[in-house]
């Protein structure tokens, strides 16, 4: 499987091809449309967010609610397009036309001056609409329709904020169900309501004077088969396509899996994990600080990712940049953001897992219709009970 994704921030449209979803597979609408629901909400967003309802359009690969086997397109509407016509116009406008609407002081931290310079744009609003955040809109809409692949498995995917700021959340002991059932109901997708609630003061603190927050997100992947990914090929581990799906989200910076960073400071005995085998169950791990990954193969343990979103480098409180033009120094330019956008980040995270999982499912079990790549799933899991 494969995606492509076209559009920018301002533009008329979002739009995402998928290429490989099997023929026949049940289509939710209203799926993928909780999806994108999930994304916009959380405490620290923005204005945008209350001007986007974001409700996806399949244009081709869908009909009369099941998959066809052709390319599945997605289409995610632009309400702000209307006040950004003339701005994002496609049609040459007048240069001294105002409506243009030229960049040229590039703010620190995003794509602006780089992305000016590798592309010959002297308006780096040519580059800052694409690398926008406003992009992983329809990587959710792609994830949702990677999670309704997975159901079909028994696959579930949820995640959660770890940490905000210096804010860290307390471990719980919780199911998916539980996880699934708190995050929902917290305005920063936090399982500690503790540690949410000094979340949102240090959201609202970090608003009121113009800064921004980072923090930790988790992803935990329950019900996979082992196996998915490969040792043989540096392109084929799973673990190293996991990072980068993570890395690949806007302004995340780290990644690990399992006990990740802490396994530098233990012995080996505290960090691997005892192998069992169970009558009806086969094998499986006494712990999972491997994080469901040994050998960037699956081990049928839950898979669990940690990704570090940095603080949005847009600044209500700008930092210092050049003009392009006269090489001055001047105040970054400032675009609508969020002050924090960790809790939609990490359904964004949730996203981009999904999909990985999901192409690695149809990778190890490749069908052209859903009934056979079923069939072969439960096939080689009962395979696995018995070696």
């Amino acid at each position: 499987m494969r995606y492509i994704t076209a559009g920018e921030s301002h533009g008329p449209q979002l739009t995402a091809i998928i290429e490989g979803i099997p023929s026949n597979l049940p289509f939710s609408f209203d799926e993928i449309n909780k999806q994108l629901h999930r994304r916009q909400k959380g405490h620290g967003r923005g204005r945008r967010m209350q001007i986007e309802k974001d409700t996806v359009q399949v244009v081709s690969g869908v009909r009369h609610g099941y998959t066809t086997g052709a390319p599945v397109t997605l289409v995610v509407e632009n309400n702000d397009w209307t006040h950004w016509q003339k701005i994002m116009s496609a049609t040459p406008v007048p240069e001294e036309d105002e409506a243009r609407r030229r960049v040229s002081r590039p703010r620190p931290g995003h794509a602006d001056l780089n992305g000016a310079i590798k592309y010959h744009q002297r308006d780096m609003r040519n580059i800052l609409e694409r690398s926008s955040a406003r992009e992983t809109t329809m990587r959710v809409a792609v994830g949702a329709v990677a999670r309704q692949l997975l159901s079909q498995f028994g696959i579930r995917v949820a995640g959660h904020v770890k940490q905000i700021g210096q804010v860290v959340a307390q471990e719980r002991e919780l199911s998916l169900d539980e996880l699934m059932q708190i995050t929902e109901d917290s305005p920063v997708r936090c399982i500690d309501p503790d540690a949410e609630k000094k979340m949102m003061e240090l959201i609202d603190r970090a608003k009121e004077e113009g800064d921004s927050l980072g923090g930790i997100v988790e992803v935990i992947v329950e019900g996979v088969p082992i196996g998915l990914g490969s040792h043989v090929q540096w392109d084929r581990k799973l673990d190293a396509r996991l990072a980068q799906a993570i890395m690949s989200i806007q302004a995340f910076k780290g990644v690990e899996i399992g006990i990740g960073f802490e396994a530098a400071g233990l012995p080996g005995s505290q960090v691997h994990d005892e192998i069992e085998w169970t009558e009806g169950k086969g094998y499986s791990r006494k712990t999972n600080r491997a994080g469901g990954l040994e050998g960037s193969m699956t081990t049928g343990m839950p898979i669990v990712v940690r990704g570090v979103m940095k603080p949005i480098p847009t600044l209500y409180k700008p930092l210092m940049s050049v003009d392009i033009d006269t090489k001055e120094p001047f105040a970054a330019t400032i675009e609508r953001s969020d002050s924090c956008a960790v809790p939609a980040a990490s359904v964004v995270a949730e996203a981009v897992i999904a999909w990985e999982i999901a192409r690695a499912m149809c990778e190890k079990f490749p069908s052209d219709a859903l009934d056979d790549m079923v069939a072969n799933v439960e096939e080689y899991r009962a395979y696995t009970e018995r070696f």
